[in-house]
């Protein structure tokens, strides 16, 4: 997916919720075995010839019921949930933030958290909403926006509770 996002910068919409459905699907796979991602980006996400969407590198992959008393912080910071950043105990709901950081970068071709430093993107990550997409690209419909909207809210239980309910 980061190759297609530089050739192309954006996506369409329909190849957005093709990407967005099947990174559910596998996603929720991997949430029923209790294991949570930790690392959704575009460079975790293949897209092969025909389409077929997978979800790869589970290298820092972590089991939801697994008690880490010394939870260390991991994940590619521009799109790791804002429970992820402040060492909280994460589920599946922090793997659909990062989810809604992608799906943001897919319609507007741009982060939603930027800045010049680490603690500035932190910050925005754990404190600010996102321009919302449309005021970057007018032409995303209002469902795809409420998605990703839905999906980077800062407070767990804001969000879709499971990637079914996405």
């Amino acid at each position: 997916l980061r190759q297609v996002l530089k050739e192309q910068e954006k996506v369409t919409f329909p190849q957005t919720i093709t990407i967005a459905t099947q990174v559910c699907n596998a996603l929720e796979y991997a949430h029923s075995l209790e294991i949570v991602h930790r690392d959704i980006k575009p460079e975790n996400i293949m897209i092969l010839k025909d389409g077929q969407v997978k979800l790869m590198d589970f290298g820092i992959a972590q089991l939801i019921s697994r008690d880490d008393r010394e939870r260390k912080i991991v994940g590619t910071l521009g799109y790791m949930s804002p429970e992820q950043i402040t060492g909280m105990k994460v589920d599946g709901r922090s793997d659909i933030f990062s989810l809604g950081v992608v799906l943001y970068q897919l319609v507007t071709g741009e982060k939603p958290f930027t800045g010049d430093t680490l603690t500035s993107i932190i910050y925005k990550i754990t404190q600010q909403d996102p321009v919302p997409p449309r005021s970057i690209n007018i032409q995303v419909p209002p469902h795809i926006e409420f998605i990703i909207t839905k999906c980077l809210q800062k407070d767990p239980t804001r969000r879709f509770q499971n990637t079914n309910e996405m």
